[in-house]
């Protein structure tokens, strides 16, 4: 799955464009020495192909989506760009990671929503993808990053953005540290950045 398309509402270029910039922004230093990567949420794979660029050869990007029209995208942007050979598409709901994935994970991104272009009744759903977010930072390394960008900006966002928002809110915070990031200047509920770090294990 991937977000619904933004209005950049005049601030493109800007340093702090929208979400998703700020969210590639905030994990780019991590991926230089990252293992193992997962893009929760391929859609188009523009998220998938920045992962794929920035970590090291011999990594591995993990991309999940539950939308065939989706993985075939990402596969052609990733093939477009020669970066095929590091990413893994599982066809399949980011709830099921564990069940693709043992080992420890550096780096997890979510872009929630419905996929541009694709059909707008199927959305990320809020249990579901709280459900993905206790999978992924189970997995994820001490000194590891997830980011969660969410779309308040229609009902079924809304109300996943304020799922995700609890949950994280429930979170020990002597094992993780939580913030949050938008625009506070810009119409129609802009999309939410949420960013996890776990900074010790139970």
């Amino acid at each position: 799955m991937k977000h619904y398309e933004q209005n950049s509402g005049g601030v493109t270029g800007m340093v702090i464009a929208n979400a998703v910039t700020m969210a590639h922004r905030l994990i780019i230093s991590k991926l230089a020495n990252a293992r193992l990567v997962v893009d929760a949420t391929a859609g188009n794979g523009k998220d998938t192909l920045f992962l794929a660029e920035n970590i090291p050869h011999d990594a591995a990007v993990w991309a999940f989506d539950i939308q065939q029209q989706a993985i075939i995208k990402s596969q052609e942007l990733l093939k477009k760009h020669g970066l095929e050979h590091k990413v893994k598409f599982i066809l399949a709901s980011h709830a099921t990671i564990m069940s693709y994935i043992s080992q420890p994970i550096d780096v997890a991104m979510f872009n929630l929503g419905y996929l541009p272009g694709g059909n707008h009744s199927i959305n990320t759903r809020p249990e579901v993808t709280v459900e993905a977010i206790t999978q992924i930072l189970y997995l994820l390394n001490i000194g590891g990053i997830v980011t969660i960008v969410a779309y308040p900006g229609y009902e079924q966002g809304r109300l996943e953005c304020q799922a995700v928002r609890k949950y994280l809110g429930s979170l020990n915070q002597k094992l993780f540290a939580v913030a949050c990031w938008a625009m506070v200047n810009q119409k129609n509920n802009p999309p939410v950045l949420y960013i996890i770090e776990k900074i010790r294990s139970e």
